[in-house]
């Protein structure tokens, strides 16, 4: 059984600049990779979840560095 294609759209409260901040580091992080899309002209990030091999401790590592990426640029 082929598990179901998901696409999850989120994006940080704080508005663009810190979504941008976010995509960035996590793209050039190399540990997963995001795309984004603009929703009603808001920069609104994607990551996709659809791998045969992907289990939910996979999605769970990926919210919690998603999570600590937006705390860290928050922070600075």
């Amino acid at each position: 059984m082929n598990p179901p294609l998901n696409l999850v759209c989120f994006r940080h409260k704080l508005g663009d600049a810190i979504n941008e901040k976010i995509i960035n580091n996590i793209n050039s992080s190399g540990k997963i990779y995001l795309t984004s899309t603009k929703l009603e002209q808001k920069l609104t990030l994607r990551m996709s979840i659809g791998q045969a091999t992907t289990d939910k401790i996979h999605v769970k590592q990926a919210w919690q560095l998603i999570c600590k990426t937006a705390e860290e640029i928050e922070n600075d």
